[in-house]
């Protein structure tokens, strides 16, 4: 079936479908690329075959462009936040091998969106049981089921005020070939957040 949005220019349509999309992960915390780009296409009566929705770069782009126009000193100071938190959350279950993901570490963290990271505990079981005997309150998330690269388990909190997720792999995943999402270890987090410090007068 023909798109009632425009379906002489595709091309145009594909950048309209980036652009909603970009626009629902800044304002309504959208953090899924998949869920956004299918949303907007809905939205502007598209169709929503893979073969004509933007990738995920032309989103990001179009997401980057958006907070410079309209978040662009809020943005950058939510960045350096989430990454303080995603530092102080790693050094505390640096046993579990954690690694930043998202948008706090490619800089396009909007206004609602969690610091993500990733785990590889020996067992799920050994992270919930370290967070009972630290006393820290957390949300057990069901996690999609059938998606490519799902999580063992999703556990979510509030680290002072700023939105957690962590997502729980197998201890052999970690060197998985299929984990192919850009993600970081602690040093390198470190390295972003002191590279985000204005210089010492």
């Amino acid at each position: 079936m023909p798109s009632r949005a425009n379906p002489s220019r595709p091309g145009t349509l594909r950048r309209e479908i980036a652009a909603l999309a970009a626009r629902m992960m800044a304002e309504d915390g959208i953090s899924d690329f998949g869920f956004a780009k299918r949303k907007a296409a809905r939205q502007l009566g598209a169709n929503e075959s893979e073969a004509s929705l933007p990738n995920n770069a032309e989103i990001e782009a179009e997401l980057r462009a958006w907070q410079a126009l309209y978040q662009d000193e809020e943005q950058a100071e939510r960045v350096s936040e989430m990454r303080r938190t995603a530092v102080e959350v790693m050094r505390l279950l640096d046993e579990f091998r954690p690694y930043l993901t998202g948008g706090a570490l490619d800089g396009t963290a909007g206004r609602y969106t969690e610091v993500e990271i990733e785990l590889y505990p020996e067992s799920t079981k050994e992270v919930e049981i370290f967070f009972l005997n630290q006393n820290l309150a957390y949300e057990h998330r069901e996690p999609r089921r059938g998606a490519p690269n799902a999580p063992e388990a999703i556990l979510a909190f509030d680290w002072d005020h700023v939105p957690v997720r962590l997502s729980l792999y197998d201890a052999n995943a970690e060197r998985s070939a299929r984990r192919s999402d850009v993600r970081a270890r602690l040093a390198a987090v470190e390295a972003l957040l002191h590279a985000d410090e204005p210089p010492a007068e």
